[in-house]
Parts: structure tokens; C-alpha cells; sequence
């Protein structure tokens, strides 16, 4: 049977086409329809894969999303037996504010493994924390910020002034913000795009040390897939605004839902890959017109393998 990735390809193209789709929005304000175009553009390319594929992690419900919702079934195998069966976590505009303001790091992103691998995420927060390699077993949501930062001075043989932590901007982080700083760590704030920053952080040759704080817990599993494959640190804690959004959750998680995840708890299979192309530039180099067509850069993570590619392509 064919494996998730075998059809590497097939998921490539549909970021990239996503990716061309959303960049014709860039710079011109308009959020909702650059993320339209690429939903469009993304899904389009879904019919074609030959896989009997289900969207894990989508645009949302399926009364709030009219193409890539939750459960939504993709791909030109359906009702075949024999066809692998798989899941998808897809975000087709990362970053959609940033796109439309055209600032760094928008892009078309997702995470593919076989049926039932993927944490079945609410549209809810999640607490986070993400580093590379070196910090594996040193750092964890159950620790302090404080603690945390001091792990990381001890195993990067730094000082904590030295570290390098970067955070969403965002109000619901002001006590997280006031402990980085009383520690006398280098805070970086990042308006959107926490994937990208975690990738980052995870990368030893990266800008910063380690991520911290709250995002969105759908971007965590696509996260925690790619960092599977990179080797770092992904842990993360689902955040409920309220009753409502947590039984909602129950219903979709089995277990406690405020159990600290780690990135193979989110993604349990190695069977499984990461793919994102840049919208705008920052993480990964923005889509490009030039003469000989329209380029895009791109980046597979195979986890299995634990290989990263870079891909640029040229489109007629």
C-alpha cells in the first residue's frame, strides 16, 4: 500500500497553488479573500490525489466553512479499499493578516498521516513551547518560565540574558512577558505566525532559542508534525475560554483534555510529513514573479526519514 509519503508531490502542489492564489492578495488589505483564494486553489488540488483522504484539522465546522472542513473527505479514491487512508491538517493562509498587510512569514502549510494519527484538535487555544534538538528532555510545560529558561542556559552553555525567546504579541501574555523579562532573557514578539517561529526555535541554527506561549491548537499539531521530523522540542496544553469550548473538545478528544501533549502524542505516526510554501517572505522566501514564471520555495519535512527539503519551483 502506498505510504503518506509517497504523495509528497500531490500535497506540494497544493501549497504551492494555494500559496500563487493568496499572493495576488498581498499588500491589499483584504484578509478574508486571500485566504478564500488559497482555501479555493488548495481544495482544487485535493480532487486529484489519489488517496481516500479526510480533513483532520481544516477552516472549521462544517457549518462555518463552506470547503476544507473538519472531517471533509478529499481525494479521488474515496470509496476505494485498497486506497491509503489518510489525514490532513491544513492551514492554506498562515498568517492571513499578515498577507493582506504583506508582512513576513505568511504561508500555505500543511501536515499529512495515515487516518486516526493526528490529534482530532478543536478550533481552540493551545499553550506551547518548542526548541531544538539539544533541549529534548531538558524543558517542559509542567516547568516555570523561569526553570525553563534555566535549563536552557545549562544545556546551551549560555547565559539566560543571551537566550532568545520569541512569543506572540499578544494581551493574554503580559505575566508570561513580565517573567521572560524579570529573568533577563532577549524577548522577540512576533504579530502572527507562531508555526514559523517554532520551526525557528527549533532549528540550532535558527534566531531564537525557544517559543513560548499561547496560540491557536490546530497550528500546534501541524507544528508538533514538523517538528517530529527536525528532531526538537514540541509540547502543548489545550486553553478553553469557556465550558462551551471545552465540551466541544470532549467530544472530540478521548482522555484528559488538559494532559500536556507531546509532539508524538499529536501526531503519533512517523509515517507522516510537513509541507509549507511561502506566501510572504520571512520563514520561507515569498512567492515571486520573474521571467522565467512564477516561483515559489517551498519546504517538505519527512519524519520518517527526519529529512528537509527545500523546493523551488517554477510555474508557467
Amino acid at each position: 500500500m502506498t505510504s503518506v509519503r509517497e504523495l509528497s508531490n500531490y500535497f506540494l502542489e497544493a501549497c504551492e497553488k494555494a500559496a500563487i492564489a493568496s499572493s495576488d492578495w498581498r499588500g491589499k488589505g483584504d484578509g478574508k479573500a486571500a485566504d478564500a483564494a488559497a482555501v479555493e486553489a488548495m481544495r482544487n488540488t485535493f480532487d486529484k490525489v489519489p488517496f481516500n483522504g479526510r480533513v483532520a484539522i481544516g477552516e472549521g465546522e462544517r457549518d462555518e466553512a463552506p470547503m476544507l472542513w473538519i472531517g471533509e473527505p478529499l481525494g479521488s479514491r474515496q470509496r476505494d479499499p485498497e486506497a491509503i487512508a489518510v489525514d490532513i491538517a491544513v492551514d492554506p493562509l498562515e498568517c492571513t493578516t499578515n498577507c493582506a498587510t504583506n508582512s513576513p512569514n505568511s504561508i500555505a502549510v500543511l501536515a499529512a498521516a495515515p487516518r486516526g494519527t493526528l490529534l482530532h484538535a478543536p478550533d481552540c487555544y493551545m499553550d506551547k513551547i518548542a526548541s531544538g534538538p539539544e533541549l529534548i528532555g531538558e524543558i517542559s510545560l509542567e516547568g516555570s518560565v523561569a526553570w525553563n529558561l534555566e535549563q536552557a542556559a545549562f544545556k546551551l552553555e549560555k547565559q539566560i540574558s543571551e537566550l532568545n525567546i520569541v512569543a506572540l504579541d499578544r494581551e493574554r501574555h503580559t505575566q508570561l512577558f513580565k517573567e521572560i523579562n524579570e529573568a533577563g532573557a532577549k524577548l522577540h514578539l512576533m504579530p502572527d505566525g507562531d508555526i514559523s517561529a517554532a520551526l525557528w526555535a527549533a532549528d540550532p541554527n535558527g534566531p531564537y532559542d525557544m517559543l513560548l506561549g499561547i496560540g491557536a491548537a490546530p497550528e500546534g499539531v501541524i507544528t508538533a508534525t514538523a517538528i517530529q521530523g527536525v528532531g526538537g522540542v514540541f509540547e502543548g496544553r489545550l486553553q478553553f475560554k469557556d465550558s462551551e469550548e471545552e465540551q466541544r473538545a470532549s467530544n472530540m478528544i478521548d482522555g484528559d483534555l488538559h494532559k500536556v501533549w507531546k509532539s508524538t502524542d499529536l501526531c503519533t505516526s512517523d509515517d507522516a510529513l510537513f509541507v509549507a510554501t511561502g506566501v510572504c517572505s520571512g520563514y520561507l522566501p515569498g512567492v515571486e514573479n520573474t521571467e522565467k514564471g512564477i516561483k515559489t520555495t517551498s519546504q517538505i519535512i519527512d519524519v520518517y526519514n527526519k529529512d528537509v527539503k527545500k523546493i523551488i519551483n517554477f510555474h508557467l
